[in-house]
Parts: C-alpha cells; structure tokens; sequence
C-alpha cells in the first residue's frame, strides 16, 4: 500500500491546501509539519503560478504573495528535502501544466520522486490530454489526480475507469473560494464513481465551515480545504501558524 492509499485508510481524510511559499517558505515548512502532527492525512500544496486559472481571490493573492516572497519550484522542492528528514506525510502538489513545462516534465516528476511527492493535481490539463503528464507520473511513481465537477456528466465513469489514487471531486462550478451554500451534486458524483469502481472520493472548493464538512464526508470519502486556510494566513501573516492550527483542529475534528 502506497501512501495514498493509506490517506484512505484509517476513515474520512482530512486534506488542507496551503501556497507553498506563503508568507515564506519558511513558514510554510512549519505549518506543513504542525498539520501533520494535527492529523492532515494528506497535504496539498500550491506551487505559485502568475496565471492560477481555476483560483479564485484568496488563493491568487497568496500566490502572488509567495512569488513577490521569491518562491520557485526549486526552493519549493528544496524545503520538502527538509520536510522528509522528520515528517512522512502524504503530499500532493497542486499546479498547472505550465510551470511543469517550462522546467521540464521529466525533471519536474522525478524531482517529485526524489522529494517524497506522492500526487500531483493539474486542473488545467483535461482528462482526454492526460498522457501529457501520465507516462512520466508512471515513470516515477507519482500519481496523477483526476478531477471531476458536476459539469463532467457522462464523462465521470470514463475518469473514474483510469483514475488513481482517489477523484477530487468539485464541489461547485466556478474557481476556488468559500461558499455559502454548497449544493448536493456531490452525492451524486460519488455515485457514480463507485458504480465504476472503489476508489476513494475526495470533495474540494467552498468547503469552510465544520457544518459544511460533516455535510460533504456524508458522501465523500475525503474533505479538502484550501481557501478558507489560505485566508487566515493572509490575514496573519507569519504570525498565522497558531490561528490556522485552530482552525485545522476543529475542521479534522469536523471530518473525522
């Protein structure tokens, strides 16, 4: 069993997003390694990009953040040597096939290897263009999320049928941000998914009440939280260790 099958494993998985990079790489060592002691079952961090298409607000301001901080992928990957000498968590990087491409595909996937990245999540890469990144996630062991969202119809069991790891499940039409109200089109994601096979189902974008993770582990094998985080250390800075633990205690307490 892989680590991200054992994200899985022990019940409902807790995944919080951060920016690497935001408000430093520093910090973002720090607030990796106090999830992990908090319980994150899996982390996923955001490599900054100038162009996020699917983020909204809160998440591009912190990649713009990170990038005015000097973060770059190999700093990036640089921390996560530092990570792994005491922390095993699983991670995940969330990015765009454009950062991939200009450093190279073959170098970014096995500089993943070597930096203990167990996924990568590109939501600008289609399911039908895949084989773009895929034979190089196989290369070296990395897994390549696919994404679902409720505009996916017909197209969710063909993902579902080559899915790995788990299907991140888009909670809502639109880019990244904390919602009001999510609807229940997640229920029916899941759905179908598992008349195509057993694999984990992991629901993201909006989350960001305790109320609304109960509601959405109802039916998800998995909750990932990102901008309701992400908030919180723009609103702290690199005092924002403490207030995000808060925060993620009582969202894993949610979940579980």
């Amino acid at each position: 069993m892989n680590r991200v099958q054992q994200v899985f494993a022990g019940g409902k998985a807790f995944i919080p997003f951060i920016t690497a990079g935001d408000p430093s790489l520093a910090v973002t060592e720090q607030l990796v390694l106090q999830m992990a002691q908090a319980g994150a079952d899996l982390i996923e961090l955001g490599i900054p990009f100038s162009d996020p298409v699917a983020e909204g607000p809160v998440i591009q301001a912190a990649d713009d953040r990170a990038l005015y901080g000097g973060a770059t992928t190999d700093k990036i990957f640089a921390m996560l040597g530092s990570i792994r000498k005491s922390c095993d968590v699983p991670i995940a990087f969330m990015t765009y096939i454009n950062p991939i491409f200009t450093y190279g595909t073959d170098r970014f996937m096995k500089n993943c290897r070597e930096a203990g990245v167990d996924a990568v999540i590109v939501p600008d890469v289609p399911f039908e263009e895949k084989d773009e990144l895929q034979p190089y996630c196989t290369k070296y062991g990395v897994k390549l999320i696919s994404m679902i969202a409720p505009s996916s119809h017909d197209r969710i069991r063909m993902i579902a049928a080559e899915a790995e790891g788990f299907v991140y499940c888009v909670s809502s039409m639109g880019v990244t941000g904390v919602r009001q109200e999510i609807k229940n089109d997640v229920a029916e994601m899941v759905k179908l998914v598992k008349e195509v096979r057993d694999i984990p189902c992991a629901v993201g974008f909006g989350i960001s009440t305790p109320e609304q993770a109960m509601q959405m582990a109802r039916y998800a094998d998995g909750i990932i939280i990102g901008s309701a985080i992400v908030k919180i250390i723009g609103q702290y800075g690199e005092d924002c260790v403490p207030h995000v633990m808060e925060y993620v205690c009582s969202m894993k307490n949610a979940v579980k």
